[in-house]
């Protein structure tokens, strides 16, 4: 991992978001207004994942790939299979 407490800040404020947005439907606030902030709150994740997918690409990956062309293979499945879920969400 790249950089560990960038990513616990940045999940800590993403917290904060999802907080907010319950208090927001709490407070029954317009709709448009709470599906803005849903919106910022799925771009924040979307962020998180793509970097720790970028890590794992760069690190894990790598890697794998100096050891063999096996482990780099189940490696690449491994993150293609991470991409798929990314995708589908």
């Amino acid at each position: 991992m790249s950089d560990k407490q960038a990513y616990l800040r940045r999940m800590s404020r993403i917290e904060g978001q999802a907080r907010g947005i319950s208090k927001m439907i709490d407070d029954e606030k317009y709709c448009i207004d709470i599906l803005t902030q849903v919106s910022a709150l799925t771009r924040a994740l979307q962020t998180v994942a793509t970097g720790l997918l970028d890590d794992h690409l760069t690190h894990c990956v790598l890697d794998a790939a100096k050891l063999s062309d096996e482990a780099a293979i189940e490696k690449i499945q491994e993150a293609t299979r991470a991409i798929n879920r990314l995708i589908r969400s």
